[in-house]
């Protein structure tokens, strides 16, 4: 039993490690000598057509200053396309969109954000398919930037960088992401970047997958086009911004329900399956996404099999001392608002919000329905 318990400790303790802090610096060590030679530009003549697509449900408070912020990029305007689809939108969203010179606006039946998503994409015009939420806001030259990577036919999917602002609460998602950036600018040097964002993304009309209600653009397109020979990449210079929500037990929320369609798409979709991928990307799907959506499990088993070890030597009763400081911690962050005590708490949240969403997949069934982040508008 104590070998087992130790094997199990190991193994589970080893893969958290590894996740959040050794892949990291292997993707450092294996990107920093990067002599690939920088792809050629878009010649002004030749910038693609973009159909600018944004998903809306009741957003009648933002839709109008988003087509605005669309209508303002520096992008040749005879080269673009808004559409706004509005998901069953009970109050003014698509009036608005509209007034505010949408080319396209689409009233559609309810049916979810992917859904929107497809139907959107179903009647654009241009050559790139651009996304966004209705409340993010991009920089003016972020549309050129984030489509000057498909000058490489190879080029199937580009995420821009997403600035969350934050609006005076506890929530720590700005500082995690500006983690998550950096690694994900990392991976696109290697070997193509694993998951996107919502806030500012764009596909290749050609390379575009129509998903199922549950799917998600974020965490399905990266790999499904890694099996399809086209390379999914960061645009560090393509900005957006988008408001924060506000509480740490918001961003739990948040997460939830965004995990609840997440095994889905690892099981269902092919993430796991390893055929179709190049090496490297294999290397990142396993390291970034699989590892990361076990945590929870992972966690679990690294508590359950050190109480089992705590005869066998200090060590494990100080790792298993740090883990029950680690839940302490979390616990006195709701009361406490101080640096260490927030970040477990942001940490534990997070991660437990990753198995509450598999719970809510096991009683309720797949999500896509739409529910807005209260604080983010």
């Amino acid at each position: 039993m104590t070998t087992v318990a130790a094997v199990l400790f190991w193994l589970s303790a080893g893969a958290l490690v590894y996740t959040h802090l050794v892949y990291p610096l292997v993707l450092w060590v294996l990107t920093r000598r990067d002599s690939n030679p920088r792809p050629s530009a878009w010649q002004a003549d030749d910038l693609p057509t973009v159909s600018l697509i944004v998903p809306a449900y009741d957003e009648e408070e933002v839709i109008a200053a988003k087509v605005a912020n669309a209508l303002a990029l520096d992008y040749p305007r005879e080269r673009l396309q808004v559409i706004v689809a509005s998901d069953g939108s009970g109050d003014a969203t698509a009036e608005r969109a509209r007034a505010a010179g949408a080319d396209l606006v689409l009233e559609l039946p309810p049916g979810g954000k992917i859904a929107a998503l497809n139907a959107g994409a179903e009647r654009a015009s241009g050559e790139v398919l651009a996304f966004s939420d209705a409340n993010s806001s991009w920089a003016p030259d972020a549309l050129r930037q984030l489509v000057a990577p498909f000058v490489d036919p190879k080029v199937g999917y580009v995420c821009g960088q997403v600035r969350f602002l934050d609006p005076g609460g506890d929530n720590l998602e700005g500082a995690y992401w500006r983690y998550e950036m950096a690694v994900r600018e990392m991976e696109s040097a290697l070997a193509g970047v694993t998951a996107g964002n919502g806030a500012i993304y764009a596909v290749r009309r050609q390379a575009y997958v129509s998903l199922a209600p549950s799917g998600s653009h974020d965490l399905s397109f990266p790999f499904l086009f890694a099996k399809r020979g086209r390379r999914s990449l960061y645009a560090s210079a393509a900005r957006a911004e988008e408001k924060m929500v506000p509480t740490v037990e918001g961003e739990f929320a948040r997460k939830r329900r965004m995990m609840v369609g997440l095994w889905d798409i690892v099981a269902g979709e092919g993430m796991l399956s390893p055929r179709g991928y190049p090496p490297l990307f294999a290397f990142e799907i396993f390291s970034h996404r699989v590892l990361r959506y076990l945590s929870p499990q992972l966690h679990l088993l690294t508590l359950l099999s050190n109480a089992l070890l705590l005869g066998d030597g200090w060590f494990y009763v100080l790792t298993f001392a740090l883990q029950l400081a680690l839940l302490a911690a979390a616990a006195l962050g709701r009361f406490l608002p101080l640096g260490p005590f927030r970040i477990a708490r942001y940490y534990v949240l997070t991660t437990a919000s990753i198995a509450a969403g598999l719970w809510d997949r096991l009683r309720g069934g797949a999500g896509g329905r739409w529910e807005k982040a209260a604080g983010t508008r």
